[in-house]
């Protein structure tokens, strides 16, 4: 009896600092990369990230997808969505996902009902996905069979309108299709029209998707719409324009949206080209990210007011590389990733979660035009 009181008293530490251990966030995650294949790229790249350390470890890839330039998670980990963005021949895949090997198999394409697409998002359930198609301007509804295959597009919408820059905003020119929290609403983006879309979603309807009562709330003209993020407690969304590069903050309740602010994230007194690009939340939602691209090539970081939702900017940075299209957060909070389309390459930013500063990890991870990153889990 005293052997094993004293066996036990041994091992009890250990167990206790296992327990502390598994119930910590983990401490590997996937990293997938959609690219452009018209360079160095084959495909959908898959890279093990090391949450510790901000290290990049190359696992596997799946060649032959022709310029998957946006991808999505399916919430089960299971499936992943890419588009095809090749002109007028648009196109949607699906793929099996094997988190633990990170290894996709390809299932089925399909039409993405339009031209360029440029965005791609599912729902929790897996019964739709949404497809924003550049060119043609239009959001796509395609259904999601039970073994995660895409079927034929259902429905589409479309915009005839335009606004003032008449080399940009000639016709409708859509970029995001973004579920609200609640999966009530699908809002989407539309640089040519200066608007910002919003539909009610009832996925068991032939067309699931119906205009919001308003249906859409209006930018400066010329500023051009292109990526939003929903804010941590749901009651605040943020749209960056691509044009214009600022950042829009909305209170937001059930569908409804109220400017209360727009702040630039341009260099002070810049006057050349710009484009931004992505825009992400840190997992505690104290902290707003934007990208900025051509002649800028930047990330600015925004503190985010708890009780406000309002910005403050406290930093800028280099990506040392040129147009970063996406960048993205680890799921941990602790590191910033960029990827910059026209010089091949990724570089990692420490992100300090008391100030939101980025610093510079000396080290570049090589890859063929990678323009979205997406981090799952690694099981």
């Amino acid at each position: 009896m005293r052997k094993f009181l004293i066996l036990i008293s041994l091992l009890f530490p250990v167990l206790i600092y296992a327990q502390k251990k598994k119930a910590g966030p983990p401490s590997t995650y996937d990293l997938l990369i959609g690219t452009y294949t018209k360079g160095k790229s084959k495909g959908i790249y898959v890279y093990r990230f090391y949450a510790e350390k901000g290290k990049l470890e190359y696992l596997n890839q799946i060649d032959g997808v022709s310029n998957p330039s946006y991808l999505t998670v399916s919430d089960n980990n299971k499936f992943v969505y890419a588009v095809n963005e090749d002109g007028k021949k648009g196109e949607v895949s699906a793929f099996k996902f094997n988190a633990k090997l990170g290894k996709l198999e390809f299932i089925n394409k399909q039409s993405s009902l339009g031209a360029d697409p440029c965005y791609i998002s599912v729902d929790k359930d897996q019964k739709n996905a949404f497809v924003a198609n550049y060119s043609s301007g239009s959001i796509a509804v395609l259904p999601i069979n039970k073994d995660g295959s895409l079927a034929n597009g259902i429905q589409t919408l479309h915009d005839d309108g335009h606004s003032v820059n008449k080399d940009r905003q000639e016709a409708a020119h859509v970029h995001t299709a973004v579920l609200s929290p609640d999966e009530k609403y699908v809002l989407y983006t539309d640089l040519g029209t200066d608007k910002l879309h919003i539909t009610r979603y009832k996925p068991g309807k032939a067309n699931p998707l119906t205009d919001a009562k308003p249906a859409y709330v209006t930018v400066t003209p010329g500023d051009g719409p292109r990526h939003l993020v929903f804010s941590n407690d749901k009651k605040h969304v943020y749209l960056i324009t691509e044009m214009g590069s600022n950042v829009y903050v909305y209170d937001y309740d059930n569908g409804k949206l109220k400017q209360k602010q727009k702040v630039s994230f341009l260099i002070p007194g810049f006057k050349g080209q710009t484009a931004g690009a992505a825009v992400h939340l840190t997992p505690d939602g104290k902290f707003l990210y934007a990208s900025n691209r051509l002649e800028t090539n930047t990330i600015t970081g925004f503190a985010v007011n708890e009780e406000t939702g309002e910005l403050t900017q406290v930093d800028q940075v280099s990506t040392f590389g040129k147009n970063p299209r996406d960048f993205a957060i680890d799921p941990n909070g602790n590191f910033l990733l960029v990827a910059n389309q026209d010089s091949d390459s990724i570089f990692i930013y420490k992100l300090n979660k008391e100030t939101g500063k980025l610093a510079l990890i000396q080290g570049m991870t090589e890859i063929g035009n990678p323009v979205c990153l997406k981090f799952t889990s690694a099981e």
